[in-house]
């Protein structure tokens, strides 16, 4: 099955990531969204902003793909589009791209919201590497996050204001 996906990504940093994986899994997958908040909605509405989300960015969407580089976790837009997902129960898949360093302790620095849900068993990490090798992974990743528990969503952390 195609699936619908949106994928969320730092467009300053990582758009050449995202261009090229929707070239390579555009027979796989039935749409890959390049709706991002990165073209800014005129609003300071934050109810207004996350209903946009929803229903122009997210309507029509069964997972969020998460490309992961170097400045992703400071975007708040990124965070507000994992948040708009995990409320509407999509599947959840972080990405972990080569611009993305480790961090002191050997970990990646992810956006805090799809780390809680990484730890708490909802979300599916996979590398780029990876996916490069195999676009299997990819489509296996978005299967397992779509099947995974509603039960495991962790959103409780408050929504980011600005970009870090």
């Amino acid at each position: 099955m195609r699936r619908e996906v949106f994928v969320s990504y730092h467009h300053g940093g990582d758009q050449t990531h995202y261009d090229d994986l929707s070239s390579v899994m555009h027979d796989r997958l039935q749409l890959f969204t390049d709706n991002s908040l990165e073209r800014r909605i005129n609003s300071a509405d934050h109810a207004y902003i996350m209903r946009r989300i929803r229903e122009h960015h997210l309507h029509g969407s069964s997972c969020t793909i998460v490309l992961c580089g170097a400045d992703t976790w400071r975007r708040k837009y990124v965070d507000w589009e994992i948040q708009a997902s995990l409320e509407q129960q999509m599947g959840l898949v972080g990405v972990w791209l080569p611009t993305l360093p480790l961090s002191n302790n050997g970990g990646t620095v992810k956006p805090a919201r799809l780390q809680d849900n990484i730890d708490s068993g909802y979300a599916v990490w996979r590398t780029w590497r990876a996916i490069s090798a195999d676009p299997t992974v990819l489509t296996d990743a978005i299967e397992l996050a779509n099947n995974a528990s509603v039960r495991l969503i962790d959103n409780t952390r408050a929504r980011l204001d600005r970009n870090l």
